[in-house]
C-alpha cells in the first residue's frame, strides 16, 4: 500500500501576477522552488488563505531571487493579485518510508526565502 505524504510546502506567500491568458500552472521563484524541493512540471495543490480556493496545477519555474508567484490560466479566476497561498506537494511512500520522512518546508519573508 502506498500513502500520499506532504514532500513539499511553500508556506503563505503572495501572489504577485495573475495571468489569465497564459495557458495553465503556476510560476515560482525557483530559489523558493528548490528549497522546498520542487521540481518544474511537479503537481502541487495551491490553497487560497485569502478566500478559501483550492487548486491542483503544475509548476513552472520563475526568475531566480524574484519572489514571483504567479498563477496562470484559468486558475486566475480564483487567485488574485495580493492573496496569501500554501503551494503543497505530495509523494507516494510506502508507510515505513512515510514513517521516517521528513518534508521540506519554507517560511518565505516577502516571498524569498
Amino acid at each position: 500500500m502506498l500513502l500520499n505524504i506532504l514532500k513539499s510546502k511553500i508556506h503563505r506567500v503572495t501572489v504577485t501576477e495573475a495571468n489569465l491568458e497564459y495557458i495553465g500552472s503556476i510560476t515560482i521563484d525557483e530559489a523558493l522552488m528548490e528549497a522546498a524541493n520542487i521540481f518544474a512540471g511537479e503537481r502541487v495543490q495551491v490553497v487560497d488563505n485569502t478566500n478559501g480556493a483550492r487548486l491542483e496545477t503544475y509548476v513552472i519555474p520563475g526568475k531566480r531571487g524574484s519572489g514571483c508567484i504567479c498563477i496562470n490560466g484559468a486558475a486566475a479566476h480564483l487567485v488574485k493579485v495580493g492573496d496569501t497561498v500554501i503551494i503543497m506537494a505530495y509523494a507516494l511512500m510506502e508507510p515505513e518510508e512515510a514513517k521516517a520522512f521528513k518534508p521540506s518546508v519554507v517560511f518565505p519573508t516577502n516571498n524569498r526565502v
